[in-house]
């Protein structure tokens, strides 16, 4: 068995898919359009199995959870992009963009070298090697 896939609520569909393809090399489908419903929706993938499935339709509530304050449910998804430098670089082109690093790269204890980011609609991100 293997996840297919990831999917994320957002009230701006193109500005989402611009940063993962922008950022992270995602390839996406194109647009799908259920009009009765007013549901719109992308997969983006990246080099591997599993897709991120981004959606945007109205009436869905904003999240009332804190995006620094960890709880309970899915807290983050991480994409391997490569060497310890790209991890690095990555992370500092986000930063001098505008978005918000939560982590700055690090080894962590069981051995992992990630940073986390948050993507635009405050979704952590790891970005490890």
């Amino acid at each position: 068995m293997k996840i297919d896939h990831i999917a994320i609520w957002t009230t701006n569909l193109e500005g989402l898919r611009n940063f993962y393809v922008h950022y992270f090399d995602a390839s996406s489908t194109e647009i799908y359009y259920n009009h009765s419903k007013e549901f719109r929706s992308y997969f983006l993938s990246f080099d591997g199995d599993c897709r991120l499935e981004i959606m945007e339709m109205p009436r869905i509530p904003v999240s009332r959870n804190d995006i620094i304050k960890q709880c309970i449910g899915l807290l983050h998804f991480a994409i391997k992009v490569g060497p310890r430098g790209k991890v690095d670089h990555l992370t500092e082109m986000i930063k001098k963009d505008g978005y918000r690093v939560i982590n700055e790269p690090r080894t962590t204890g069981d051995g992992y070298y990630e940073s986390v980011i948050l993507d635009p609609d405050g979704n952590r991100v790891e970005i490890m090697n």
